[in-house]
């Protein structure tokens, strides 16, 4: 691989390749290599491991990745750029490059192969990020962490305070199997095309097990999800009447009332009021709860 400058040569290597960012793809190239090497540093990894790269593109972070750890999975979903890389071998020795959509990746199964619970690094395309998100939470028992490159508005999400505006359904749920930190803003001038939206980079951690996540309570995780979508469904509600439109467990809004009461939680709060140990009570005692 030739020597790059602080700007990677991404519009160049588009144009002679006649290749394309694709809007369908939601596809966004980072060209500042100085800004890739950062993203890989502040990941943490190190050389005895293996890292699972969502969406190669170009390589970008690839490269920087491929120098600092042992191998790189990286999956790609772009035929053309699949094309490209085994057209020009210009991918290091230890990146072995998959033709794969990530939302369908078999995670538990990579994490197998790969000796030990997964880290990723990806550059997401933010229309995926939430989908991808939600993969996670649900994979959370294979993964050791995730450093994602997200829309500014996704990152503040995540890491959003109960009450606040932000705080929603992937708050709660990725506060009840990791902990999450922002770690690097990423100004539209790093991409190509350039989006309309501030980025950044935040990593998931989800071993070792946060402090607060192994002092939950045992709980059904899809019944908290239910309970937290459907909270959140209509969240200028108060709970007693979102949960009972969401028809948790078929249980009635009289029902509905009498379990938020004995959890410990007024029922004519709204659902960004409550934790994730709120959350988690509940849904133990819907658990509990047989339907009339």
């Amino acid at each position: 691989m030739s020597a790059m400058t602080n700007d990677l040569p991404i519009k160049k290597i588009l144009s002679e390749h006649q290749l394309a960012p694709s809007k369908k793809l939601g596809q966004n190239f980072l060209v500042h290599r100085q800004t890739a090497e950062r993203i890989v540093e502040l990941s943490g990894v190190t050389p005895d491991d293996s890292v699972l790269e969502l969406g190669v593109g170009l390589g970008s972070l690839t490269l920087p990745l491929s120098e600092r750890v042992k191998e790189v999975i990286g999956l790609e979903l772009d035929a053309g750029i699949i094309a490209y890389h085994r057209e020009q071998q210009d991918l290091p020795a230890n990146v072995t490059l998959i033709h794969q959509d990530l939302l369908k990746a078999d995670f538990p199964g990579l994490a197998a192969q790969t000796n030990g619970p997964l880290k990723i690094l990806a550059n997401l395309p933010y229309s995926i990020s939430n989908l991808l998100l939600f993969k996670l939470i649900e994979n959370y028992e294979s993964l050791d962490f995730a450093v994602l490159m997200l829309q500014k508005e996704v990152g503040q999400r995540l890491t959003a305070a109960v009450g606040t505006k932000e705080y929603g359904v992937l708050s709660v749920l990725l506060a009840g199997c990791a902990s999450v930190k922002i770690i690097m803003q990423v100004g539209p001038g790093n991409f190509h095309p350039r989006p309309k939206v501030d980025s950044v980079v935040v990593r998931i951690t989800f071993q070792p097990v946060p402090t607060r996540v192994a002092q939950l309570p045992p709980h059904d995780r899809k019944l908290l999800r239910r309970i937290v979508n459907a909270a959140f469904g209509q969240r200028r509600k108060t709970l007693r009447n979102s949960l009972s439109a969401g028809m948790i467990n078929g249980l009635s809004r009289e029902q509905v009332s009498t379990l938020l009461s004995q959890s410990g939680i007024n029922p004519e709060t709204r659902a960004e009021r409550l934790t994730i140990e709120d959350f988690v009570r509940l849904t133990n005692s819907v658990a509990d709860c047989s339907p009339s």
